[in-house]
């Protein structure tokens, strides 16, 4: 009786699979351009390359500059909200405080912001852009705001924390822009800890 060879076929990813893959790697490959290179930098071409998968296969997820921009700006403000949306424990007194605003610079320094800076200069000049992005900047704006309220007053009884909570992310709002061009680092950390301080105190004030 002959001997059985059985042959093992090598394991293939499903198509499925390597389809969502591939498109991660361009949007991921998308925000790396414009944090780094800016708005122009941003093309198929550009992007198929950076995220190392042909220009046609990246032209079927993407056929076009427009189509790959509009998922990338779904996929930015998705990260920003889901950053802002982070439920992660938070201690009481006044440690909470710092983290609550380390969590906000963190949020307008990284490299979803810097590339959401670049879309919202082309916006500027892009009316249809502008209508794009307005809804979701606007939704991730109000769960930043909600993050950092609720850090500052989780029992919702102070009525100096909206505000305070606003102040605090202009306040990281413009450390993110001053982070654009140099590194800002050794400043920011000065600005973050003098207003860190402040908010300490006006938190902690007993009526």
């Amino acid at each position: 009786m002959g001997r059985e060879f059985v042959v093992t076929q090598p394991s293939r990813e499903p198509q499925q699979d390597r389809s969502r893959i591939t498109r991660e790697r361009l949007l991921s490959s998308t925000l790396d351009i414009l944090a780094e290179h800016g708005w122009a930098s941003a093309t198929v071409a550009r992007v198929a390359e950076e995220a190392g998968v042909s220009r046609g296969a990246a032209q079927h997820h993407f056929p076009t500059k427009e189509a790959l921009i509009t998922a990338a700006l779904e996929e930015m403000f998705t990260q920003l909200t889901s950053m802002a949306e982070s439920r992660a424990e938070l201690p009481a007194g006044p440690e909470r405080i710092r983290l609550v605003v380390d969590r906000a610079v963190d949020i307008y320094t990284g490299r979803e912001f810097k590339a959401a800076l670049q879309v919202w200069a082309a916006a500027a000049s892009d009316e249809l852009l502008r209508e794009q992005i307005t809804p979701l900047e606007a939704k991730f704006a109000r769960a930043a705001h909600r993050m950092t309220l609720n850090g500052f007053d989780p029992d919702g009884t102070d009525p100096r924390a909206f505000r305070l909570a606003q102040a605090t992310l202009d306040l990281a709002r413009g450390l993110g822009l001053a982070d654009t061009l140099t590194d800002d680092s050794k400043r920011r950390a000065q600005v973050v800890d003098t207003w860190t301080e402040q908010l300490t105190t006006a938190l902690t004030l007993t009526d």
